[in-house]
């Protein structure tokens, strides 16, 4: 484990003070002792997760380089898997990532009329969020799922063979949901980089 991870607990630039509260540093420092030492850069996945949701659902610059630092790697290295996976977000966005593939399997069986009825339904276009906050609509490159296209991924959840009728279904319960708090089936980082 990295030395600055006990050194390292506030990052502070321009100004803004990040830290991650006692309880992330704690489930970081169980995450990074699965792995070998000096092999901490193991853990970025997960603690970008953790990151991402305690600091308001997105990462800048400052927040990656302090978990730069508390992985003892470059900034670099945090800078390019974060701009590499569709699971992590640069900007602001609503409470509910719609993701929706855009790739040749999921076309050819009507994911393009899908993303525009997204757009017509949503009143938005790709790579934006509704005034609501509610929604943020984003293409994706394949989502592993071409046997069922097309298909589309909210926050953690797929859905798939997706049609208008489905789509409307799938909107109409996500804005029931608009003020319950989001449930950990929800978050990536306690749906998949929690298990043992």
């Amino acid at each position: 484990m990295s030395e600055n991870y006990n050194k390292h607990k506030i990052y502070e630039r321009n100004g803004k003070t990040y830290a991650f509260s006692d309880a992330s540093l704690q489930r970081i420092k169980e995450i990074i002792g699965r792995y070998p030492e000096a092999k901490q850069k193991s853990a970025l996945i997960p603690v970008l997760h953790i990151a991402q949701e305690e600091f308001g659902g997105s990462l800048n610059a400052d927040i990656m380089d302090y978990i730069a630092g508390l992985l003892n790697v470059k900034p670099i290295e945090v800078y390019e898997v974060a701009t590499f996976y569709t699971q992590f977000y640069l900007d602001k966005v609503g409470k509910f990532v719609i993701e929706i593939c855009q790739t040749g399997p999921c076309l050819s069986c009507g994911g393009d009329d899908m993303i525009d009825y997204l757009k017509e339904k949503l009143g938005i276009d790709v790579g934006e969020t509704t005034a609501d906050g509610l929604f943020t609509f984003k293409t994706v490159e394949c989502l592993g799922a071409c046997g069922y296209a097309p298909v589309m991924q909210v926050n953690t959840c797929f859905h798939q063979n997706l049609t208008k009728e489905s789509i409307d279904n799938i909107i109409d319960l996500l804005r029931t949901q608009a003020n319950e708090p989001k449930s950990n089936d929800d978050k990536w980082v306690e749906k998949f980089c929690l298990k043992k």
